[in-house]
């Protein structure tokens, strides 16, 4: 039996997560439903594999509660998300963490559970895809298309390691653009400014291996800037372009690319793209964790991708790994 805890820190009540995005603001509200989402269909995944034992960290108002097939674990009052999993992880055979690179989150979880233990990417993938301005310039470097290419006709500035289109904002100048920048950098805040890539927002689903980077999902986003340009991420549709359609090639290669670029990722990756009219897919960030549109994804595709991206990490359902057994 191979034993996994699924976390994810808004569900489970991290005081320092909920905290830094303001408790019961929207940002909180928006991310604490995007993080269920997440974290349930990953562990629906998981409970459905024979051989899977699946602990699943819930917060008070979940305590006792958990998705059928899968045991709660609580964590204690005042215990903070390092914490907790620095006493569980050694408990199980592995940790699949549902968190944004965000002020150093996904890197820190990835410190309290160990590189063993870890599902994901490694700490230093996580730590260049949690910086949007190293992501494109290590991108460019190998020669794939991101905003760098272009000169702008208009301008975002966006936190340099945010998640979503958590305070990103579109400017018509690049005067207006810098002046916002200059105010965010002041204050001590994360800021990147970029030209604005105009066409079709989309990302693909990638399971990366030790040898192989393969999409399995191309998908659409809806993005909306309003009045003040903010821009406001209304939902992905999964699976939203057919694999065998006129850009799927495009999109293969470029995420063998991707993978190629940015050694260390592993598991599920999700690569942020738009299709520009005049030079086709260009990366616009790179997450190296689950995202919003692994929910769902499984029913869609008739196939369970927990099996895929625990075969990513070695473990095979139904056998114990040497080396991975729990404490």
């Amino acid at each position: 039996m191979v034993r996994i805890l699924v976390y994810e820190p808004l569900s489970a009540g991290d005081a320092a997560t909920v905290e830094s995005l303001g408790r019961g603001s929207a940002a909180h509200l928006d991310m604490l439903d995007a993080g269920l989402a997440m974290r349930n269909a990953v562990a629906g995944d998981l409970v459905r594999i024979p051989g899977i034992q699946v602990s699943l960290a819930t917060g008070e108002q979940e305590a006792g509660h958990a998705i059928h097939g899968s045991r709660a674990l609580t964590p204690r009052p005042g215990e903070g998300a390092p914490e907790f999993l620095r006493s569980q992880a050694p408990l199980h055979d592995f940790c699949w963490v549902v968190a944004p690179e965000t002020g150093g989150l996904l890197l820190r979880l990835h410190a309290a559970v160990g590189a063993q233990r870890w599902i994901g990417c490694s700490a230093a993938a996580i730590r260049i895809a949690a910086s949007k301005k190293a992501t494109c310039a290590a991108l460019d470097a190998a020669g794939i298309a991101t905003p760098l290419a272009f000169s702008g006709d208009s301008w975002i500035v966006k936190p340099d390691d945010g998640a979503g289109t958590l305070q990103t904002r579109r400017y018509a100048t690049r005067a207006a653009a810098e002046e916002d920048l200059q105010a965010r950098l002041q204050a001590g805040r994360s800021a990147l400014l970029q030209p604005f890539v105009a066409g079709e927002p989309l990302s693909i689903a990638i399971v990366v291996g030790p040898v192989l980077a393969r999409p399995v999902a191309f998908n659409r986003q809806r993005l909306e800037t309003d009045g003040d340009g903010w821009l406001h991420d209304l939902g992905v549709q999964p699976a939203a372009l057919d694999p065998a359609g006129p850009r799927a090639a495009q999109l293969q290669a470029l995420a063998e690319r991707v993978a190629a670029a940015l050694p260390g990722l592993r598991g599920y990756v999700g690569v942020d793209v738009v299709w520009n009219e005049r030079k086709g897919p260009v990366v616009i960030e790179v997450n190296p964790r689950v995202t919003c549109a692994y929910a769902g994804l499984s029913a869609i595709l008739q196939r369970n991708l927990a099996v895929d991206i625990l075969a990513a990490h070695g473990c095979k359902p139904g056998r114990q790994l040497a080396g991975h057994a729990a404490t």
